[in-house]
């Protein structure tokens, strides 16, 4: 759902040239798997068209990308633990660092839940997408 928000955010504002965004799991279980269809529906609901297979997340990319973000701090471990060096390792970070309501919390995993739950993650995600490309985008 992150990815999706951003990519939606980052076309908007004509900045898909300068920022790729790309989403994965920490595991390999979902691994070709499209989104949850709660996901799809809240996304739909919010004007946005995503299409995405899973991927799990590799090594590669820290030297990839300039961001990395987790949604909960065990992902964050997962991912710490894959780093080639601490340099690298300082790329990974909770995504909710750039929530403006509650800075530096997980985001809590809907799938055991209803669609309220998805919906209010949603709004989660897009708050903190605003305020990450506020922070490195805008001028």
């Amino acid at each position: 759902m992150a990815e999706a928000i951003l990519k939606n955010k980052i076309e908007k504002l004509g900045l898909s040239s300068a920022l790729e965004c790309d989403s994965c799991g920490t595991a390999n279980y979902h691994i070709g798997d499209e989104p949850d269809y709660r996901t799809m529906k809240i996304l739909e609901n919010n004007g946005i068209k995503f299409k995405h297979l899973g991927r799990q997340f590799s090594k590669t990319d820290f030297e990839t990308f300039d961001f990395i973000f987790a949604m909960d701090k065990e992902n964050l471990r997962n991912v710490q633990k894959l780093a080639p060096n601490e340099t690298l390792k300082q790329k990974a970070m909770l995504f909710r660092e750039y929530d403006p309501v509650d800075g530096g919390r997980e985001v809590p995993d809907p799938y055991y839940g209803t669609i309220k739950n998805f919906e209010e993650v949603y709004q989660m995600l897009d708050r903190t997408c605003d305020c990450f490309i506020k922070k490195h985008f805008s001028e």
